[in-house]
């Protein structure tokens, strides 16, 4: 026999539990996890401080071993900044961070010169060469602190002159073999920098630290010639950190679903929903507005795709899209940027178009002016992204100052930072926008609610785009009063 259909009037006289947080977890649950937040980001935080206080040394000059100053701290800044901002962590890599379609610019570097090194040594006669190149390399670390002097072997010197010439060969080519925009590095000064941040990076990963018996990057990466291999200590706390990791999500889950009374596996049945029809939603201002968003959004999903299509098929052609040279317009430097940044760019868009429509059905009303604000937030966020997708192509060409406030920056957070200013303030609108429909039931509701969860989840999000300020230090004004203002630590 067919049941008879329940009503909307008889759903209605079910007890429903109108604190959605409280319907999950007991107050119990929301302090263990602030604990848990609490104890896990201050663990982040002393491990954030002692990686910028144990970092790599920066020397002031590097000297060869005829007593030439080969490069000081600010050729080696301004080759780091040169690799970010022509889009070269979009092209290859440095300690393992970057692209892969080019190499490891350190890796690379230590293992030409150090096989250069044990190939002279061989035809000179000399015993056991590969032990004289990881002694030179690792043992002997001529870093002096108290002057900030870091002084090369014979080997190490001439070394760098060799990768100043097989960097002219690939980096500086009037082509597009490499992926780059044809004549990337543009003369000998910026191809003299920028192998210098190289030559000091290989340097690091390969000079013990002082009373160690591993190197300033812990052995990355792996290098034969001096030996460099994982530690016990990496391979140890590794493991366990897995283990932990997984073991310690199963066992949480385990728990809450054997004791938990409301969704545990023998938990009471779970709170009525109602969900208000279709044709009962009166769209207000700011939600007619938020359709502009949706819009944008689908065409930056379809750029996205479509640069994405480009950037694989690079890898099989990286000169040209059948038959066409696609390398002198969209080169696979600038196509996997935009790539990366447009998928970034359309998944915040939909964050801040959902909050603003979600916000009037929390609350049933919103007030007066939502819409005009939301249209001046959508204006913002198309000039961020049309304008951070310019300035990204125009750094890369070199038609824009490296270290400045239109130069790309690092990966994932590669808008300049003018447009990460903007993008920040916009998200600041957004807040405003969400806490002004929202301010009635925060007022009446627990801080432990989801509106109130919803507002300090938006809260969270421009504290993410601080990292990307770091490395204002360089600048000689803005640097520390910048990061001053917003609580980071400047990056040397």
């Amino acid at each position: 026999m067919a049941k008879k259909p329940v009503t909307r009037e008889e759903i209605a006289k079910v007890t429903r539990r109108t604190d959605a947080v409280g319907a999950y977890a007991g107050k119990g649950w929301v302090q263990a996890v602030a604990f848990v937040m609490l104890l896990g980001f201050t663990i982040m935080a002393i491990l954030a401080m002692r990686t910028y206080a144990l970092s790599m040394p920066l020397p002031d000059k590097i000297i060869g071993n005829d007593g030439k100053v080969i490069a000081t701290a600010e050729q080696i800044q301004h080759g780091q900044e040169l690799y970010q901002s022509r889009g070269l962590q979009q092209y290859g890599s440095v300690l393992g961070h970057g692209a892969y379609i080019g190499p490891d610019f350190t890796a690379e570097y230590l293992r030409l010169t150090t096989d250069a090194a044990v190939k002279q040594y061989r035809e000179e006669g000399k015993q056991e060469p590969r032990e004289l190149v990881k002694n030179e390399w690792r043992k002997e670390n001529k870093y002096d602190e108290s002057s900030k002097t870091l002084n090369w072997t014979a080997g190490q010197t001439k070394g760098f002159d060799q990768m100043v010439n097989h960097y002219r060969d690939t980096l500086t080519k009037d082509n597009t073999s490499q992926g780059l925009f044809p004549n990337a590095i543009k003369s000998e000064e910026e191809l003299h920098d920028l192998v210098a941040f190289f030559g000091w990076t290989a340097w690091a990963s390969a000079a013990e630290r002082p009373n160690q018996d591993y190197t300033y990057t812990n052995n990355w990466p792996a290098e034969a010639n001096v030996d460099n291999k994982p530690t016990a200590d990496l391979m140890v706390w590794s493991a366990l950190s897995l283990i932990a990791l997984v073991g310690g999500t199963g066992l949480m889950f385990a728990i809450y679903g054997r004791w938990s009374r409301t969704i545990g596996w023998h938990g009471e049945e779970a709170p009525v929903l109602d969900f208000r029809q279709p044709d009962e939603v009166r769209l207000t201002p700011s939600q007619k507005a938020a359709g502009l968003f949706f819009i944008t959004i689908l065409v930056l999903f379809l750029l996205q795709a479509l640069v994405g299509a480009l950037t694989e098929h690079y890898r099989v052609e990286l000169t040209g899209f059948f038959g066409i040279d696609m390398g002198q317009l969209i080169p696979y430097t600038v196509s996997r940027t935009w790539h990366v940044q447009l998928s970034l760019f359309w998944t915040a868009a939909a964050f801040l178009a959902g909050g603003i429509f979600i916000a009037p059905l929390i609350t049933r009303k919103e007030p007066k002016k939502q819409g005009l604000l939301t249209v001046i937030l959508f204006v913002a966020v198309v000039f961020v992204v049309l304008g951070s997708l310019l300035n990204e192509w125009l750094s890369q060409k070199g038609w824009v100052p490296e270290n400045s406030i239109f130069s790309q920056q690092w990966e994932y957070l590669d808008l300049p930072r003018f447009f990460q200013i903007l993008l920040t303030a916009g998200m600041f609108i957004w807040i405003v926008i969400v806490w002004r429909t929202l301010s009635s039931r925060l007022k009446t509701g627990k801080k432990t609610s989801m509106p109130w969860l919803f507002l300090f989840s938006g809260l969270a999000i421009p504290d993410v785009l601080r990292c990307g300020y770091a490395r204002w230090s360089a600048h000689p004004f803005l640097g520390r009063r910048v990061l001053a203002f917003l609580g980071g630590a400047p990056v040397g």
